[in-house]
Order: C-alpha cells, then structure tokens, then sequence
C-alpha cells in the first residue's frame, strides 16, 4: 500500500542520452519501460547521433505516449543530460546510459526510500556487465539513511580525494530530487570526455538534505567494454583532466566544503595516476617527452609532492613513483608491462 501511494504522488523522470548506440538502444529503453514502479516518463535525448539511433528514438516516441524524443546538436553527454532535465516534467530523476539497462523493479525498489524531502538522492548498486563475466558493484559505504551532520561528515567531507570512492561518482544508479541540480549549470564543462560524470554529479550530491544507500539492489547493468575503456589511448584525457579539477575545486568552494582545496588537490592526484595509465599507452615514440611535460611541470611536481597521498595497490604505487619522478628508468619498464598485458587481453 505504501509504495502504491508513492506511486500515485511521484513522477520520476527517467532521461536517457543517446548517441550512436544503435546496438544497445532497443534493450536499454525496453528495460525502462518494462518498470513496474508506472508514473515515469522516458526523455531520449538524441545527441546529433550518426548511426540509427535517432529513428530508433522517434520510433518509442510514436508507439509510447511515456516516451519523448528530444533531438539537438552535438554537445557530449553531460549537455544531453541537461537538454533532458529541461524537458522533464518529474519530480525526481533518473539516468540510465543508452548502452546499459536497468531491472524491471528499480523504479519501485528506490522510490520505496522516497519521503517527497527537496534534495534527497537514493542510491543503488550495480552489476558491471563484462564481455566474459558479470560482477557485482557495491558503495563503498554502509548502506543506510545519511542526513544532517551525518550526511555532511560521512558522505559530502568524503566524497572525493580518496582512491576508492565512497560512492560511485557516475550520475547513473541514483534517484534525484530535482531541486539537487538548480543552481548548479555554472559548473558544468561540456568540452569534458573523461570524468565528464562528476562534473554533474559533484555539485548535485553538495547539494543534497538526504541520501540513501540501498543495500544488495543491484538494479542497474553497467555495460563495461574493457576493450575500449582500458586498452585505448585518448590524447584529451589530461586535458578533461584540468577541466574537472577546475569546475569541482569551484563547486567545493562554493558550498563550503571543509579543507575543499586539500580534497579536491587529493583528488586530482589521484586522477593522474589514471593518466599515467593513459600515457604509457600512447603509441607515439615520444611518449616519454610527453610525461615528462604533463607531470615534470613545476605545477604538476609541487601539486604531486605537497599532496600526501595513501596509495594501495602494486600497479598503483608503481603509477603513483612514475609520477613523482617522470624521467626515471621506470617509465619504460611500465610500458612494456602495459604493452604485454594488452596483448595478453
């Protein structure tokens, strides 16, 4: 009877950016229809798609008065996100990335922690979908109810600057209340590809009165191509990089997050350890030259130094010495392992 109440007074918008996903569209939008939590509505954002994922969008939109279609120029996801709030008409949100999908349950399972509190966000777990296996995903906090100081010490002073996240920072796997997003577009880059998930999420979980971490719920399927994600060399990463220290350093400060500078620095080093990563894969023969000027910068150097950080892990301590001396013997040792694994996988 409760949820059926909760249904009755909540409507949950549930936005979608697409772009060229033709090849998991139709799954992805089946599984958010198919929810047995009713009063939802679907916002497709087609993102100037090349394939056929924009008649795929037109397509639901024509067979389900719950569906519409949204079609704007290219601008990355996090602008597509935000083309889909606009248009939404819920009291809550909910994003669900057009290669991924979602258990018919989900809706219910989280709008049932619901209370209608401006600013409360529930979170669920997820299962990463690899090409060979599935594996379950958990917050790295206990689950529970988080509000007022607790919220603010256990969740916000912890949100980033630590190498495993208390909560995963992606704006998928989370029920939004509206108000969590006003105010916060002065923060958003939309030139940002990777990290592009807290440059809006961030600002929003500061801006949050009650969170909620489920526990067990693992409602939402996370498509994980390892092939592309890790394997890949991107030339942008450090300079997305930039950009979001930039956009989460204004958004810390601005809402008064304690030691913000310390955190947010903690953060970003931690960020550069993946572009080590990313660099040792560059198939440039200067490479070398290249991580000698991202992380041999006397900024990078005194960001790197002056910043304690608490690194586990073999791999990770190997990155995390690459880093603090880019012109050592080891950058090359690195490579060749990362050379001898990507062809192992």
């Amino acid at each position: 009877m409760e949820e059926e109440m909760t249904e009755k007074r909540i409507k949950i918008s549930v936005i979608v950016p697409v772009y060229n996903a033709q090849a998991y569209l139709r799954e992805c939008v089946d599984s958010i229809l198919s929810q047995t939590y009713q009063h939802i509505e679907v916002i497709l954002v087609d993102d100037a798609s090349t394939d056929d994922s924009g008649r795929i969008c037109d397509d639901y939109g024509g067979q389900d008065e719950r569906v519409r279609v949204v079609h704007k120029e290219n601008g990355g996801p996090g602008s597509a996100c935000v083309a889909g709030m606009k248009a939404a008409s819920g009291d809550y949100y909910m994003f669900v990335d057009s290669d991924d999908y979602v258990e018919p349950d989900t809706l219910s399972g989280m709008a049932a922690h619901l209370t209608r509190q401006e600013g409360e966000i529930v979170c669920c777990n997820h299962l990463q979908e690899k090409q060979k296996k599935t594996e379950p995903v958990y917050s790295a906090i206990a689950p529970g109810v988080y509000q007022g100081d607790k919220l603010e010490r256990e969740i916000k002073q912890r949100l980033v600057g630590r190498q495993q996240r208390i909560l995963p920072m992606s704006r998928c796997m989370k029920l939004y209340q509206k108000a969590v997003f006003e105010g916060n577009e002065k923060y958003y880059d939309y030139r940002i590809r990777f990290g592009e998930d807290s440059n809006m999420t961030y600002p929003a979980m500061l801006n949050s009165t009650r969170i909620v971490v489920m526990k067990d719920a693992l409602y939402y399927h996370y498509r994980y191509v390892e092939s592309s994600m890790t394997h890949n060399y991107d030339q942008g990463i450090y300079d997305s990089l930039q950009r979001v220290r930039t956009c989460m350093m204004r958004a810390a400060l601005d809402k008064g997050v304690p030691d913000a500078k310390q955190a947010v620095n903690r953060e970003y080093c931690y960020m550069l350890l993946f572009v080590m990563k990313n660099e040792l894969r560059n198939p440039s023969a200067g490479y070398r030259k290249r991580i000698r000027e991202i992380f041999g910068s006397k900024e990078n150097q005194e960001r790197i130094r002056s910043t304690p950080l608490s690194v586990s892990g073999k791999l990770d301590k190997l990155l995390y010495q690459a880093a603090r001396h880019p012109g050592g013997v080891l950058i090359p040792l690195l490579r060749m392992v990362f050379r001898l694994y990507d062809r192992k996988n």
